[in-house]
């Protein structure tokens, strides 16, 4: 497992890259937001943090939004209550911040390389990622909310390599996370941590 950065691609490179949307694409969650967040949720920004990620494994499998919310304000909320769309609107804006190396990665490796977006979201902030413009430089794009499975499981990774129609040693996989790129090296995958520029 090594870091990757645009600057040191080789042509020994496979042919699909396969990247990690949030902080590969996107910038970490601003504080402020998670904060305003936590305003709309009646709570302290900690403790909305926690609850925030402690049921987000549900919600990026496919929950439906209102059951999550449910789950991170203690409290029911019905499909069409106004702080469930308030909520996905403030959670997907948080997360639609991209990081400049990001997107000059994405051009660079667009005309060398077919590319495959694998992303552990909910359906609102997949949705909003499909619409984005640079989403067309990804001729495949898969959601944990969409596959009912996520990273680091080893299926959601078959998954993909099934739908690209290749061999794990066809594929290299870009995520900032660690335990996300065991999990695909351990299949074979040529799986490298990235750790955006400076």
């Amino acid at each position: 497992m090594t870091a990757f950065h645009p600057a040191d691609q080789e042509e020994t490179v496979t042919g699909w890259m396969l990247l990690d949307y949030g902080e590969v694409i996107s910038l970490p969650q601003p504080a402020e937001e998670v904060a305003a967040m936590a305003a709309l949720a009646g709570q302290d920004p900690d403790a909305f943090r926690d609850r925030y990620w402690l049921h987000r494994d549900p919600y990026d499998r496919g929950q439906a939004p209102h059951l999550y919310w449910s789950n991170v304000l203690g409290r029911d909320l019905a499909a069409d209550d106004p702080v469930v769309a308030e909520l996905d609107a403030a959670d997907v804006a948080s997360w639609s911040h991209l990081a400049p190396a990001g997107l000059d990665m994405l051009r660079e490796l667009s005309g060398r390389h077919r590319l495959a977006l694998l992303s552990n979201a909910p359906e609102p902030l997949a949705a909003a990622i499909d619409e984005a413009p640079w989403a067309a430089m990804f001729a495949h794009r898969f959601y944990s909310c969409r596959l009912a499975l996520a990273k680091p499981d080893a299926a959601i990774f078959e998954r993909v390599l099934h739908r690209l129609d290749v061999d794990p040693g066809q594929i290299t996989f870009l995520d900032d996370r660690a335990v996300n790129v065991n999990a695909a090296a351990a299949l074979g995958i040529n799986a490298v941590l990235y750790r955006a520029q400076p």
